[in-house]
């Protein structure tokens, strides 16, 4: 490191930006080099709190195999050009594309970690919105969608996202959901051991119900097997429990909630006994929970991935926000409530606006949600020839190949993309398929403010993170790239980062500045969520919509679960502190000990099937098969298996020398794209039928 890159020794303070939980750092510099990384227990929200990623920050910023400088690829040569004449590059093949073949020939896919860079945040958009396509994929769709349709249904917007007050609850239910690995997950709430152990402390009671024992279970006061898929059948008896035992307590909601009505007829038929055998679940442990949920001073209920990743999240989400409001635990201290961040993406949001099918996908008509299609299209859109077929690909922070259904049929379209950009800095399974890829500086060497998380977070703070090291010249932040793009396509030139920062900070409900902020290292405490309704809703009418149309329109199709046939094994995801997707996997201190890429099965399964605990097993869907090893466990319940997504890191071309020393196997060469949420297009990784069978001998694996 030049001496101009050094950083002065000293004490830094700033968010860790690698996960949703954006806990403050301590970070100490000496010799112009980071020698210590730890909690700071001066930050409000996450008071101390540290997990492994945050710990090793520095580390990505070391990384050997982090890219600076532009990269074009010839066959299988890459040679580095300046930026200029990559920027000038780039925008001539892509207006290239589309004078060939049309503005939606070029499809933009933004990666998870968009949101964990406010440059990119900030400044992504008007990139995109200069090349003028509808063919606008992202993570969302793989993972959160159905809690921002249910948001938007009910709400009026799609962040307007109720979130759990866990600090003040007494009754703390959830599903589907491992926060102790996730650190909440549209639930910014870092250190959640300390925060369900303080539930418990003060006399109230954490319910977990999961197809897995996870993490989570030991911090829980009960945990119960439930079914892959099946959650809305649960959450239905639930609401079959209180009103049929007159428990519901909407209060002053009432006023100004529609729907009410509908909601008890939906939830009728779907009595605790009719649905006990599908979700595994009996008749009388539905009955207790819904009478202590009820009965609870103060509750909430909560669900998170497993419910989102399943083929009826939408119908989840929706029942979830349901359950919360006719207990009266909607918009309440210890219920779930809206955060009020300084810098609110909501504040100038008209009422009443629609975000969902507006325009439908190509060759299977899958509806947008918020400008967005559903990432299960994506492959087949490059793949099906015709009018509007995809013809070029530009990816931001964002890993496809290994994140999105079938992901080798995806690998193998943008083999055969006329055009492919990657603004990204590692060279991963899916950017080694572009023609170039334009690196931004990352971590340590950006700015940042947590846009996003704020809005999900379980107490209002703002904290600014200034960079500790500087960029060298031939270096580009992410918003000097977009930039750079958007000027080439369209003329035009936007503000800057900052300049949205500091007008949304001085018009937002704080009244702030990033001066102000930066007189607080550790961050701003603008004290706990406080009832917000019903002036923060933004639906046409102002009032709350219990119960959608869609929503009910949908259950048919959940009804016929109750009688359908239950496949012999399923596949479920699985969270990992020591990860975040597929982009923490180059760190050597996360990925010491062992092999974390393991097919877990119950015991019941793996003598049913002849497999022996570390045995190399072959994992086959309807799309795919991996190898991987077996790791059998009593924390599943039977009839289903468990695979870690992220993983996958083996293929040819792939420059990530730690990753690919643990490549692993992706889940999402099993996931069905046509395995869907019907109701809003999100993936369905959980609950995809599987067969398994062992291929080798102990310790024989391809993923080793």
């Amino acid at each position: 490191m030049t001496a101009s890159l050094t950083p002065t020794d000293g004490t830094y303070f700033r968010a860790c930006n690698l996960c949703e939980a954006i806990c403050g750092l301590q970070l100490t510099v000496r010799g112009g080099a980071v020698v210590d990384v730890r909690g700071d227990p001066g930050d409000p929200l996450s008071r101390g709190h540290i997990c492994p990623k945050g710990a090793v920050i520095a580390d990505i910023h070391t990384d050997p195999d982090r890219l600076k400088r532009p990269l074009r690829r010839d066959g299988e040569t890459w040679t580095e050009l300046g930026w200029d004449e990559a920027l000038d590059y780039v925008a001539a093949r892509l207006r290239e594309v589309q004078a060939k073949h049309g503005p939606d020939s070029v499809a933009v896919y933004q990666g998870n970690p968009s949101v964990h860079n406010s440059g990119t945040l900030l400044s992504a958009g008007g990139f995109v919105r200069s090349l003028g396509s509808r063919s606008r994929y992202s993570a969302t769709s793989m993972d959160q969608l159905p809690h921002h349709f249910a948001a938007a249904e009910m709400f009026g917007h799609p962040l307007l996202l109720p979130i759990p007050d866990v600090d003040r609850t007494d009754y703390f239910l959830m599903l589907g959901a491992n926060p102790l690995a996730s650190n909440g997950s549209i639930m910014t709430a870092p250190g959640m051991a300390g925060r369900l152990k303080a539930v418990r402390a003060r006399g109230g009671k954490v319910v977990l119900l999961d197809p897995r024992r996870t993490e989570s279970a030991a911090a829980a006061d009960e945990h119960h097997f439930i079914r892959p898929g099946s959650d809305a059948l649960f959450l239905l008896a639930l609401l079959n429990v209180i009103f049929a035992e007159d428990l519901a307590e909407v209060g002053r909601l009432a006023e100004f909630t529609d729907g009410l009505n509908e909601l008890r007829a939906a939830a009728e038929p779907f009595t605790p006994q009719r649905v006990a055998a599908a979700t595994g679940v009996d008749a009388a442990t539905i009955q207790r929970l819904a009478r202590e949920f009820a009965g609870a001073e103060r509750g909430v209920i909560y669900g998170r991935i497993g419910l989102s990743l399943q083929a009826f999240g939408g119908l989840c989400q929706w029942l979830l926000n349901a359950l919360n409001l006719v207990t009266g635990n909607l918009d309440r201290e210890g219920g779930a409530m809206w955060p009020l961040p300084a810098f609110d993406l909501l504040g100038r949001v008209k009422k009443g606006q629609s975000y969902h099918g507006r325009w439908r996908s190509r060759v299977r008509g899958l509806p947008e949600f918020d400008g967005e299609f559903p990432v299960a299209a994506l492959a087949e859109e490059f793949q099906t020839p015709g009018e509007g077929q995809l013809k070029a690909f530009v990816t931001i922070a964002g890993n496809p190949v290994l994140s999105t259904p079938n992901g080798e049929a995806l690998d193998e379209a943008l083999a055969n993309a006329e055009f492919m950009v990657s603004i990204d800095p590692y060279l991963n399974a899916t950017t080694r398929r572009a023609e170039v890829i334009l690196p931004p500086a990352v971590g340590l060497e950006t700015q940042h403010y947590d846009v996003v998380f704020h809005h999900f977070a379980v107490r209002n703070t703002a904290r600014i993170s200034d960079p500790i090291f500087p960029i060298a010249e031939d270096q580009r932040f992410d918003y000097q790239i977009f930039e750079g793009l958007r000027q080439r396509l369209s003329g035009e030139t936007g503000s800057s980062p900052d300049e949205r920062l500091e007008l949304g900070l001085k018009h937002g409900p704080r009244r702030t500045s990033l001066a102000e902020l930066r007189a607080a290292p550790h961050g701003r405490d603008y004290g706990p969520m406080q009832p917000s309704l019903p002036g923060r809703l933004l639906t046409a009418n102002g009032r709350i919509n219990a119960a959608p149309a869609v929503m009910l329109a949908d259950l048919p199709r959940l009804e016929k679960v109750l009688n359908a046939q239950v496949p012999e094994l399923v596949l479920i995801g699985r969270r990992q502190l020591r990860s975040n997707n597929s982009w923490m996997h180059n760190v050597p201190r996360l990925m010491r000990g062992a092999n974390r890429c393991t097919l877990m099965l119950s015991g019941a399964d793996a003598a049913r099937l002849g497999i022996t605990d570390g045995q190399s097993v072959e994992v086959r869907s309807r799309v795919g098969a991996v190898t991987v090893p077996a790791e059998i466990t009593d924390t599943l319940m039977a009839g289903v298996v468990s695979l870690p997504h992220g993983f996958g890191h083996g293929k040819v071309g792939v420059r990530l020398g730690v990753a690919a020393a643990h490549a692993g196997a992706s889940l999402n060469d099993l996931t069905d794209p046509e395995y869907l949420d019907e109701l809003t297009g999100n993936t369905a990784a959980s609950g995809v039928a599987v067969t398994v069978k062992p291929t080798g001998a102990v310790g024989e694996s391809a993923a080793d």
